[in-house]
């Protein structure tokens, strides 16, 4: 009797950020997945559940990623305004290809409910670090809003920018704090 083959699940995360990020959120179906991995679809079911927590996985992933990046340019007893420029730091170094990739997956995961409340329960915990009764929070809140809004226009394709500009926008909004 033979062992059962494990799922590396973080290779298979992998292969599905590659499909992702060369075919679009489009292509990532089981079939191409699991023909990529090679692996079975039933093995990817059984890792994964269904397409939609393959890609809540998936951005997860990519919270959790995003979230140590914040941290390696915040300190660790830094406050609310250095946490935010962390925020912003953070967000003005990812390319264009990982923000595509991400806001495809996000539009895609936005559609289910149970998806949505965690996306939601993950930026209103950085909403609920702002005192909104101090200016310098306020104006750490309108960072962190103005980084995100320039992350999904360019990601969703409606403004197009150079490097050099959304260098330029993020310079600016470092400025905010």
């Amino acid at each position: 009797m033979g062992r059962p083959r494990s799922i590396d699940r973080e290779k298979v995360l992998d292969i599905a950020e590659r499909i992702v990020r060369e075919e679009g959120a489009t292509a990532l179906t089981f079939d191409a997945l699991a023909k990529a991995a090679g692996i079975t679809k039933g093995g990817l079911q059984y890792c994964f559940g269904s397409k939609d927590d393959l890609i809540a996985a998936m951005v997860e992933r990519w919270f959790a990623a995003f979230d140590v990046e914040v941290a390696r340019s915040t300190a660790a007893d830094a406050g609310t305004i250095e946490r935010a420029r962390g925020y912003v730091v953070a967000s003005g170094r990812i390319d264009e290809a990982t923000q595509t990739k991400m806001a495809g997956m996000l539009v895609t995961l936005l559609q289910s409910p149970e998806y949505l409340q965690r996306v939601r329960s993950w930026y209103a915990t950085w909403i609920g670090r702002f005192d909104p009764g101090s200016e310098a929070e306020r104006r750490a809140r309108t960072a962190f809003l103005a980084a995100e809004g320039a992350f999904f226009l360019r990601s969703l394709g409606l403004v197009e920018m150079s490097q050099n500009q959304w260098d330029g926008v993020f310079d600016d909004i470092l400025k905010l704090l």
